[in-house]
């Protein structure tokens, strides 16, 4: 499968992201996927200014997130990509254990690593260092990374 078929498997899917993240409206569910918004947000290893309000952006935009607060969004991914700013390591950590949360839930962890794929490839490149933390975030949700052509 081409990269370009495999971005339209993408763009096909996300309609089904929302009707799929209604049965997962919690925080637990919020924070991890604002933790993995974070760390592909930063998979370059910073995040400027105009990148914040692109990401915040596409999250307030996004189909499967609306069923949240814009508000709750905003500071959730906010707090998130704070903490991977002070402290790389810690910021890390606790991201990581945030998706660590649903990995015992193996419908949400795929809606997860789709989500995440498509944030990251919502500026039409998904690079080598966002794909890295793609394929990280997918094993800690317990996810073959396969599945996903990671």
């Amino acid at each position: 499968m081409s990269f370009d078929s495999f971005l339209s498997q993408l763009k096909n899917k996300a309609n089904e992201l929302k009707t799929e993240a209604l049965k997962f409206k919690n925080k637990d569910f919020l924070n991890a996927a604002m933790a993995g918004s974070a760390l592909i947000a930063m998979a370059d290893g910073s995040i400027t200014a105009t990148e914040k309000q692109k990401m915040i952006k596409f999250i307030e935009n996004n189909d499967a997130l609306s069923v949240f607060t814009t508000s709750d969004v905003i500071k959730a991914f906010q707090d998130f990509v704070g903490q991977l700013e002070f402290d790389q390591d810690i910021g890390e950590a606790k991201a990581y254990q945030a998706l660590g949360k649903m990995k015992s839930n193996t419908e949400a962890s795929r809606l997860l690593v789709r989500m995440i794929i498509s944030i990251a490839s919502s500026d039409g490149v998904f690079d080598f260092s966002e794909k890295k933390i793609a394929v990280k975030i997918a094993k800690e949700l317990g996810v073959n990374p396969a599945e996903f052509e990671l």
